[in-house]
């Protein structure tokens, strides 16, 4: 399953990269490639938590054979207009929102698969490795999507992610069945109300989706890569993959720091003190003229990034019940999915009505001051000591 996942994660990140070097193509726009981002988060956050409920009623691994299937046509789709050449950004919209529609239900039902294949005490090492996974995608994706690109056309790339969509459903049908433990939840309303109750009253849960939200929301930068790329760095396909690159780089630096990682007791303060890390990194990263050091401070920011992620993750997994799972993982996936693409979207209008460097520095900062007022305001949460 995690050989299959990382295979299909890279084919997806060559699609994020297509789908926002297309608009970037067809506009000029960075708050048209910003817009990409509400495609994805609204979708994310009108039908996750219903979708959670769904994830706690049903043979998970089922449903995820599913949702991955229909995965599998949108991406076709995106290959289909790409080779008609029919360059509509409104139709790109679409598809990126039926793409996040579908994704809702996908990935958090995807989160339930470690704690049930995996003991307690090896649940940190499990999400490091998904994190791993995920960032070497964010390392090759964009940087052979760069490559193809330039060398082939954007239709390639779409393409490639339709092929690898084999591996990720061959090693999801050869696991076991995946049915919810405890008392089955009746997909609705009232379930998600029930799995919102109890959210909010677990503060270790509540303080790390703040968390998550602060370094997102305020400081996604990602929208503001083609212009920056253009403006600064010759705007080069080749050197807007390597921007992407560089925070996976430290996405896969974080994921190898897993066992320290591990060993933290106080995991609620660490993870703020690695927003404010990722803010940093930021703000040296919209300062920077030169493009190594811009790298660098990328790789900085993806560092801290993963592992605060990876420390939310280990913090909702162990407090959180398996008959809850599903709908606690599809707000995971709200807060994780859908507020880095609302912080695409922020990003992308600051820049649009400043500049792309003042909406990435400002960003920083903001980050830096959300997390020093979540520990200031959410004391239970900073001193959490994990068991």
């Amino acid at each position: 399953m995690w050989l299959g996942n990382g295979l299909s994660a890279i084919g997806n990140q060559m699609t994020n990269f297509a789908v926002a070097l297309q608009v970037y193509t067809i506009t000029h726009s960075a708050i048209a490639v910003g817009a990409v981002g509400l495609a994805t988060g609204i979708p994310a956050v009108l039908f996750g938590l219903l979708g959670g409920t769904l994830i706690d009623a049903v043979d998970r691994r089922k449903l995820v054979l599913l949702t991955s299937s229909l995965l599998t046509l949108v991406s076709t789709a995106f290959a289909i207009q790409a080779y008609a050449e029919l360059n509509q950004v409104w139709l790109l919209y679409l598809l990126v929102a039926i793409e996040a529609t579908i994704g809702s239900v996908n990935g958090p039902a995807r989160r339930t698969f470690i704690p049930r294949l995996l003991p307690p005490d090896q649940i940190t090492a499990g999400a490091a490795l998904t994190m791993l996974s995920m960032h070497s995608a964010l390392i090759a994706g964009p940087a052979l999507a760069g490559v193809i690109a330039a060398a082939w056309g954007l239709k390639v790339c779409y393409l490639i992610d339709v092929l690898t969509f084999a591996a990720a459903l061959y090693g999801i049908a050869r696991l076991p069945s995946m049915v919810p433990e405890g008392t089955k939840a009746r997909p609705g309303f009232k379930a998600v109300g029930a799995a919102l109750k109890f959210i909010r009253g677990n503060k270790v849960i509540t303080g790390s989706f703040l968390a998550d939200m602060n370094a997102t929301i305020l400081g996604a930068p990602f929208a503001l890569f083609p212009a920056i790329n253009e403006a600064h760095f010759g705007g080069s396909p080749q050197t807007l993959g390597l921007l992407t690159t560089a925070i996976a780089v430290g996405g896969v630096l974080g994921s190898g720091l897993s066992g320290p990682v591990g060993h933290i007791t106080r995991q609620g303060r660490a993870m703020l003190i690695g927003g404010a890390v990722w803010g940093a990194g930021l703000i040296g990263f919209g300062l920077a003229q030169n493009f190594a050091l811009a790298l660098a401070m990328l790789v900085i920011a993806g560092t801290a990034d993963v592992i605060c992620v990876v420390l939310r993750t280990t913090m909702v997994q162990v407090t959180t019940p398996d008959e809850f799972r599903g709908r606690v993982s599809a707000a995971e996936m709200v807060v994780g999915a859908a507020c880095p693409q609302l912080g695409n979207f922020r990003a992308g209008a600051i820049g649009s009505l400043a500049s792309p460097a003042i909406s990435v520095v400002t960003g920083g900062i903001a980050t830096i001051a959300g997390s020093a007022l979540l520990g200031l305001f959410l004391p239970a949460f900073a001193r959490y000591r994990a068991k």
